[in-house]
């Protein structure tokens, strides 16, 4: 048997140690009349972090789990490294998995759950501890290592299923909503060090979620689904502001819809001209989806909106707004600012000239 790998053995997210190439080709999965993949493609690089966004029922779940080898799909293909591995049952696919429930053995101790993959492989007892203390340390739970899992936080529970499923040194590591049991709190803590301990380790990852500042958080690419298919695949930063399609646009953030005319290769809405991405419609009345931080808003007697509320939302302040013509327009401003705008208030609402995506009218 091969000697067990360390997460120190290559450079992490280079894709020169554990990360492997993984290739979902036109993946096609129905429950009755429901198509849960239609023809989904999707190519993950080695060491690369992606991540599945979409509404419930979109199939990033199913996805997962035919790329786990927990379901078939009606036809497609999976490969890892180049194999085809569609075929092949889910033992012997070699991928951790860590799910929303945290699913440790209950009489075992931390370590001991680490350590069961190990002994299914039959790897000696003095390398199955060894192995299990190195996860336990990467997880930062060295000093509960003895514990059961009543006695751990469900933060600390889910670190202990990490550590399993990274003990086997997966070649894809698979994760499933793992952090929507747990509080607001212990979420963005665990997620931040779910994405440092993918970058050490370097294991192709694909994570499934439904939280879209998770997925923007952690993923080197992000992919959102709708129904049974990838609407977009792109880097967080181009995903939000370069949105493909007015479904990405509504689903990642909060984008305003508002009438514009297109003038060559911009629109022109709230009086201001702005630049169109690829992909938007050319010509005649349109409807231009707009960030509210790409609204800048100012204090103005004679101004042609009115100020419905300003909120405070802590790090930074929303503004919402009714034009003369009847459109609401939520806008980002400061936080400090948000005491000097009052509801009745009128307002100079300023697209500022970001590229937007323009739709054709309804």
């Amino acid at each position: 048997m091969p000697p067990l790998r360390t997460p120190t053995s290559h450079n992490a997210g280079t894709g020169s140690g554990l990360g492997v190439a993984v290739a979902l080709s036109d993946l096609r999965r129905a429950y009755g009349p429901v198509r849960a993949l239609d023809g989904l493609t999707l190519e993950i690089a080695p060491g690369e972090f992606v991540a599945l966004l979409g509404p419930s029922g979109c199939g990033k779940t199913t996805a997962l789990r035919v790329l786990a080898g927990l379901e078939d799909a009606d036809s497609g293909r999976v490969e890892v490294e180049g194999k085809d591995i569609t075929a092949v049952p889910t033992s012997a696919r070699d991928m951790g998995m860590v799910f929303q429930a945290y699913s440790l053995f209950p009489h075992m101790t931390a370590r001991q759950n680490v350590e069961f993959g190990l002994r299914l492989r039959r790897i000696p007892a003095p390398r199955r501890r060894a192995r299990a203390g190195e996860m336990l340390d990467l997880v930062g739970l060295s000093e509960q290592a003895d514990r059961y899992a009543h006695e751990l936080s469900g933060g600390q529970q889910q670190r202990v299923a990490l550590a399993r499923a990274l003990a086997i040194e997966p070649q894809v590591l698979l994760l499933d909503e793992p952090l929507s049991a747990l509080d607001a709190k212990v979420r963005v803590q665990l997620r931040d060090e779910i994405r440092r301990i993918q970058l050490e380790v370097g294991t192709t990852t694909l994570f499934v979620t439904h939280d879209q500042e998770e997925a923007l958080a952690v993923a080197d690419r992000v992919g959102v689904m709708r129904a049974g298919n990838l609407e977009q695949l792109a880097p967080p930063q181009d995903l939000y502001s370069r949105p493909a399609t007015a479904f990405v646009a509504d689903f990642v953030g909060l984008t305003n819809r508002l009438p514009a005319t297109i003038v060559g290769a911009h629109a022109k809405v709230l009086g201001t001209s702005v630049p169109l991405l690829p992909g938007s419609a050319q010509s005649g009345t349109v409807i231009v989806l707009i960030r509210p931080e790409s609204i800048a808003v100012t204090a103005d007697p004679a101004g042609r909106a009115t100020v419905v509320t300003a909120s405070f939302l802590g790090s930074t302040g929303r503004l919402r707004a009714v034009t003369e013509s009847g459109e609401t327009v939520v806008a980002q401003i400061d936080n400090d600012a948000v005491a000097t705008f009052n509801p009745g208030d009128k307002v100079t609402l300023i697209p500022r000239p970001n590229p937007a995506l323009a739709i054709a009218a309804d």
